[in-house]
């Protein structure tokens, strides 16, 4: 964080100053909440959870070099006491936005967020020093630490924004008032929470909404291939590009296809110049996110050449999406069990296909949370995509979600072995290292909270039963 003051940050977050000899020590250190990350001159920020009080760690951050905590009561050291640790926290984050004056761009969508974000920031800090969400904290904790990670030297500030009802956006937004606006897409995620994807479509709106007006800097970015996505042009006054594979749209995308191993490659079309990507990620799902980032690059001065160049040397920053690994023995993991929903879920599973390219595929599927009453037709409709693209092995994980996963793949005409339904991870693991031949390419997918991650990773460790370690 740029400097300050611990009596300036006072008076921009409306606090008292308990147990602070001199108001005039500055803040030179970053502004953490898990008391493992401070060094000297932090401000660690005292947070109230469920499991743990960040006012007990008090002493030993001070301790540990922070300058000071910023707390809800006073704790015996050093501190900023305000009413609302998370209200004080954004209100500090907003001063430290402004008075930096980067350009931030924010983005919201309901599938794609995090990998575009990381596009977005590799293709950036080519050009300046870029700053941008670490993993998926974008909600109005990770978001604001984001931002106060920022210093006098960043350039630009890329900021994910995820949203679980009306107006999260719009608080966000307050919080840090974007210059750059991206929607991605209005998909399924969450359904159950907002109740439809109209309602959806309203809350991702908000973000274009916060937006300056044109002649003020502001620029709406959006996806011309969703209906519900275009239509946000007449909620913003700001200037609106285009982005996708239709004709229309101002950056898009011509000649898509797959290179053998499932990587996607295309022409890129911007307004100033055309140019061609070949991507180091898998998965056609990704030449969208890839010309989202083009669309913010490009209005932020790169050229095409200069985006197709870094989209092509661009990978995975976010752990567990999919990652890809290859054992000695020719079987490749695909670990993409960070989340899921219906669009992502869909989409991996047509990257496994292209990946396989005639070897035999697995799809390790779990639950896929927060959809509602639409969960049956869901995981249903996942189950029958699997069997109409072929992959070899369905293995449903878990228990009543994943039996509508395996009956929607039987229902479509998974006969035999093709589809099978196991109890718990475990229970994949076994199975799985019985079964998998060299060459074999295995998806692990599900919502975060299925953890089936732990599957990818047992199939990547050294064991006693003649696993093998990934490269």
């Amino acid at each position: 964080m740029i400097a300050l003051s611990l009596a300036e940050i006072a008076a921009v977050v409306g606090g008292q100053t308990h147990d602070i000899p001199d108001p005039s020590v500055q803040v030179t250190g970053p502004v953490v909440r898990d008391s493992r990350e401070v060094v000297p001159g932090s401000l660690f920020v005292a947070f109230v959870g469920e499991r743990v009080d960040g006012h007990d760690f008090a002493a030993a951050v001070v301790e540990a070099g922070a300058a000071a905590v910023l707390a809800s009561r006073p704790v015996g050291v050093p501190a900023i006491v305000v009413e609302d640790v998370q209200a004080a926290l954004g209100a500090l984050a907003r001063h430290v936005v402004e008075r930096l004056g980067t350009t931030l761009v924010a983005l919201t969508g309901s599938a794609g967020k995090t990998s575009t974000k990381d596009l977005i920031a590799q293709v950036l800090r080519r050009k300046a020093p870029t700053v941008f969400t670490p993993g998926s904290l974008n909600n109005e904790i990770g978001l604001p630490l984001t931002a106060l990670s920022a210093t006098e030297e960043t350039r630009f500030l890329v900021l994910e924004m995820g949203a679980r009802g009306i107006g999260h956006i719009r608080y966000l937004t307050e919080l840090t008032p974007p210059k750059v606006g991206l929607v991605l897409n209005v998909g399924t995620a969450h359904i159950g929470e907002f109740g439809g994807r109209e309602q959806i479509a309203q809350a991702k709106g908000e973000l274009v909404e916060s937006l300056p007006a044109a002649e003020d800097g502001g620029t709406a970015i959006l996806n011309a291939d969703d209906p519900l996505v275009r239509a946000m042009a007449s909620r913003t006054k700001a200037k609106v590009i285009f982005f996708g594979e239709s004709g229309e749209a101002d950056v898009r995308a011509e000649n898509v296809r797959l290179t053998d191993s499932g990587q996607p490659a295309f022409r890129l079309h911007t307004p100033s110049g055309a140019s061609d990507v070949t991507m180091r990620l898998y998965g056609e799902h990704h030449v969208s996110n890839a010309l989202a980032a083009a669309a913010v690059a490009h209005e932020l001065g790169m050229s095409a050449t200069e985006i197709a160049t870094a989209l092509s040397e661009a990978g995975s920053l976010s752990r567990w999406r999919m990652e890809v690994t290859e054992r000695p023995d020719g079987v490749t993991v695909v670990n993409d069990a960070y989340n899921a929903n219906p669009e992502s879920m869909r989409a991996a599973l047509r990257a496994l296909v292209a990946m396989g390219g005639g070897r035999r595929t697995w799809a390790v599927l779990g639950k896929m949370a927060e959809l509602g009453d639409e969960a049956l037709a869901e995981h249903d409709a996942v189950g029958r995509l699997a069997v109409r693209l072929n992959v070899s092995k369905l293995v449903a994980v878990g228990r009543r979600e994943a039996s509508w996963l395996q009956l929607g793949a039987y229902n479509e005409g998974s006969w035999g072995e093709e589809s099978v339904h196991v109890s718990d991870a475990q229970a994949a693991i076994d199975l799985l290292r019985s079964e998998l031949r060299p060459g074999d390419v295995v998806l692990v997918k599900a919502s975060r909270s299925v953890g089936l991650e732990s599957v990818a990773q047992a199939l990547l460790e050294t064991g006693a039963e003649g696993e093998v370690a990934a490269r």
